[in-house]
């Protein structure tokens, strides 16, 4: 863990010495996240997600941008008389490369880790409800991939579209069986300073 952040740092150092222009910001906005894998029968979640960030322009096309955001994800599962929320906490951690196709617009993909900082199954039904901790039943290290696009109304204010798609399953169990896996869409204003 300490090699892997140590790393990071280094990288964005180096980047940051040879890069154009860096400018630092904090985004916001709304998650629709889910589960894919073994998991059937499950709506997706509203959360949110809320952080900084700092572009590196390497070129007039290019850049690099590492994140540190702070994500609620989870899912939902109704039956008649009966549901159950999952919400979990992340601190992530995406490193996008961002290609402008256009001067206000560009696409993205990089990869992303992320730290679960708490995780709670929330149920009412039967007669019965409640507040379970469940991060003992999962992973606290989540790996997976990020797409999107992002368009600059000004120089400042921007907004984005991404898609996370989770490559590691985040399921404990002893049993080993079933696989889950983390899938957020998100919708985000930045402002760049």
């Amino acid at each position: 863990m300490k090699k892997v952040l140590l790393s990071a740092v280094a990288v964005m150092a180096f980047m940051s010495v040879s890069a154009q222009e860096t400018r630092f910001g904090v985004k916001a906005g709304a998650n629709l996240a889910n589960f894919t894998g073994d998991v059937d029968d499950l709506d997706s979640k509203v959360g949110f997600h809320v952080g900084g960030f700092a572009e590196i322009k390497l070129t007039d096309k290019f850049a690099v941008q590492p994140e540190i955001l702070f994500s609620t994800q989870g899912a939902k599962y109704k039956e008649s008389g009966y549901e159950e929320k999952t919400n979990l906490s992340y601190l992530n951690i995406p490193v996008m490369a961002k290609y402008y196709v256009a001067e206000k617009f560009s696409l993205e993909a990089g990869p992303q880790i992320g730290f679960l900082l708490s995780a709670k199954s929330k149920f009412d039904g039967g007669g019965e409800s409640g507040d379970v901790d469940i991060k003992d039943g999962l992973k606290s290290i989540d790996f997976g991939v990020n797409f999107g696009a992002g368009y600059d109304f000004t120089e400042n204010l921007s907004v984005g579209l991404r898609y996370n798609l989770g490559l590691s399953n985040i399921s404990d169990s002893e049993e080993g069986d079933g696989k889950i896996k983390n899938s957020v869409f998100s919708l985000s204003v930045g402002y760049k300073f």
